[in-house]
């Protein structure tokens, strides 16, 4: 079972709807890292095309894989190793091409419901445990821009809590999709007549 996952910092959409470039965040670099090494994720790739976010993420990867974090906080070093930078989706997915492997089945969620292909997370499930290799698209700002969500296979279910506020952050929607995906399936719950 593959699971690569990928956090999309351009293109994405502003509160307006329209297309912009997101900053990257120092959390959701540390969270989703450890998210994604806690569930067996492969890889977690951070794709911006803006240099000066590129070099800011080397500077945190570089602190904790080789300066001082890297010898305090082992596990840290560990969920820091997933990283990797990509300028652009189209980079991303030529690093397959340069393994040698294919294009991956590729994901996205939305909280929005988009009414495109769907499949379930216990479907997902079955393909992977059958050897699908899958890349989960997480988008920052507002949401993936209409040109990456275009290229995906299909969506995953809305991460939702039932009520009518509904923005998470994408660190959060993250591990809730790792674990609805990746995580142990949870036990009957067991009734007491105390």
């Amino acid at each position: 079972m593959t699971v690569d996952l990928a956090l999309i910092h351009y293109p994405v959409l502003n509160k307006r709807q329209e297309v912009i470039g997101s900053s990257v965040t120092n959390l959701d670099i540390h969270d989703i890292a450890r998210a994604g090494k806690t569930y067996g994720v492969n890889a977690f790739y951070l794709v911006t095309p803006f240099v000066d976010q590129q070099n800011l993420i080397a500077e945190i990867v570089d602190h904790w894989l080789h300066g001082y974090g890297a010898r305090y906080n082992a596990d840290r070093r560990e969920a820091f190793a997933l990283i990797k930078v990509c300028g652009c989706l189209k980079d991303l997915y030529g690093e397959y091409a340069k393994q040698g492997v294919s294009r991956p089945f590729t994901l996205a969620t939305s909280a929005k419901g988009l009414g495109r292909e769907k499949i379930s997370y216990p479907d997902l499930r079955q393909r992977l445990a059958q050897g699908e290799h899958c890349l989960l698209l997480f988008g920052t700002g507002w949401g993936l821009a209409p040109e990456v969500m275009s290229e995906i296979d299909a969506f995953l279910p809305p991460v939702a809590g039932g009520m009518a506020y509904n923005h998470l952050s994408v660190r959060s929607a993250c591990a809730i999709v790792l674990d609805r995906l990746l995580g142990e399936e949870s036990s009957p719950v067991v009734k007491c007549d105390c």
